[in-house]
């Protein structure tokens, strides 16, 4: 009998929830094998329910994951060669909303904050996936950006400049891999409905409502279109594509996005300052800075 080839397995940080879990969900129904790295435990036990419920869960291994610390990381994507025998493709999704409110009023360690998972926590993922491919002869990179980094009105200050440093990066990289086989690619998504835009139905269908009035494309985003983007750049129907920045954001870009973003309830004009920690089960902070 020929030996038996492996799935292909990915590695998704920040894989429990949001964009994360559409894009873990897409792989395995796809036929990948999936290491989901997430914060929340909460949100990693429901992802292996779910995966169990489907008769996935041999495909599917959730690991407690800090994105900014290069121990976990590294057990993560060791993780996927020890369960699954190699890695095809890492998908640096990990994020936060943030620091955010006005400049003058946004604190350091906020700041550092943002950075640190935005920034170096796809440094991190792209180190240490480059070490694993090395054994397999290439594979793929996703980075998940954000329209937010390819203009000065998409959203908050400490947001815009990490995401726009993550298109940066993923240049870069896809210039210095390319010889070792290395795709390197990144994902734009503008506002899609998920946690990250606030808890609760009431308020999602809110950012609904906003975005059909603000976007070219009469339906809001959802973390599936964007999980099927980075499906595509993982696989090997993308081979000939690196260094791109594909958008997904149902033509605000193309329209600008500022508008739709300043509707979306943006800070600044509200008077109020702090961070955000989005889906990760960590507290934030809320600060009101002028009446």
């Amino acid at each position: 009998m020929p030996p038996r080839v492996p799935a292909p397995t990915a590695v998704v940080t920040g894989g429990a929830s949001g964009i994360g879990l559409a894009t873990t969900t897409r792989l395995l129904d796809d036929g990948w094998s999936v290491v989901v790295g997430d914060l929340n435990a909460e949100a990693g036990a429901r992802a292996l329910d779910a995966a169990a419920d489907a008769g996935r869960a041999d495909r599917l291994a959730v690991v407690p994951c800090d994105v900014t610390e290069e121990s976990d990381v590294e057990a993560l994507v060791a993780t996927a060669v020890e369960r699954f025998g190699g890695l095809t493709c890492m998908v640096n999704n990990a994020g936060v909303p943030g620091a955010f409110g006005a400049v003058e009023e946004t604190e350091v360690d906020d700041w550092d904050y943002t950075f640190a998972v935005l920034v170096r926590g796809v440094f991190l993922g792209t180190k240490h996936a480059v070490r694993a491919f090395g054994t397999t002869g290439g594979g793929a990179i996703v980075n998940v950006a954000s329209i937010a980094g390819l203009s000065g009105g998409g959203g908050p200050v400490a947001y815009s400049a990490a995401k726009a440093a993550v298109i940066s990066i993923t240049k870069s990289t896809a210039v210095e891999l390319a010889p070792r086989r290395v795709r390197v690619n990144a994902v734009a998504p503008g506002p899609v409905l998920t946690p990250i835009l606030g808890d609760g139905e009431a308020r999602l269908a809110r950012a609904a409502e906003t975005l059909r009035t603000t976007q070219p494309w009469p339906d809001p985003g959802m973390p599936e279109d964007v999980a099927a983007a980075i499906a595509f750049l993982a696989g090997p129907d993308a081979r000939f594509i690196s260094g791109d920045t594909l958008i997904v954001d149902g033509g605000q870009t193309a329209s600008g996005p500022a508008e739709a973003m300043n509707r979306l309830a943006d800070p600044r004009a509200r008077g109020i300052a702090g961070v955000s920690r989005g889906s990760t089960g960590q507290a934030g902070e809320l600060r009101r800075v002028s009446s």
